[in-house]
């Protein structure tokens, strides 16, 4: 599979325990798209949600392209659409609405020529959860050094 990554959302695995991926496409205009492929977006802060049965991206920041010129929308941070079947948005909305579950975007990359975007459905972290994922990366970073050093 031909995958180019444009963007990743670092925090999110930091933030929440990640449940379950899905991948979904979604509804850019055409200098969007050109803007993606100069790698001007952001994640950070950005979250979906669902609306009269469609999925929405709300937040994420697209950089303008500066070559667009009349043809450019103003608005950076505007919402998107997403697209799945309509079955799995039922799905993921009922698991929203029942569990207190989140859906946030982990991954923006092209597959062949699409922009797809993978969604992760999340649950939230306490802070003692985060500590103590930090502590375990430490401690593997230092296992990793120690047989570096080793060998």
């Amino acid at each position: 599979m031909e995958e180019k990554i444009i963007c990743t959302n670092r925090a999110a695995s930091h933030e929440y325990f990640i449940l379950e991926r899905i991948e979904a496409g979604i509804v850019l205009e055409g200098s969007e798209v050109k803007s993606l492929r100069l790698g001007n977006v952001n994640l950070k802060d950005s979250f979906c949600l669902v609306q009269n049965g469609e999925l929405f991206i709300k937040n994420m920041h697209i950089a303008l392209y500066d070559k667009a010129g009349a043809f450019n929308t103003k608005d950076s941070k505007r919402d998107r659409k997403l697209l799945l079947h309509k079955e799995e948005i039922v799905k993921l909305s009922a698991k929203v609405a029942q569990k207190g579950l989140t859906l946030v975007p982990l991954k923006l990359y092209f597959n062949k020529a699409l922009v797809k975007m993978e969604l992760g459905l999340c649950q939230g972290k306490h802070t003692y959860d985060k500590k103590r994922s930090i502590m375990e990366k430490d401690i593997k970073r230092e296992k990793e050094r120690e047989i570096k050093n080793y060998r």
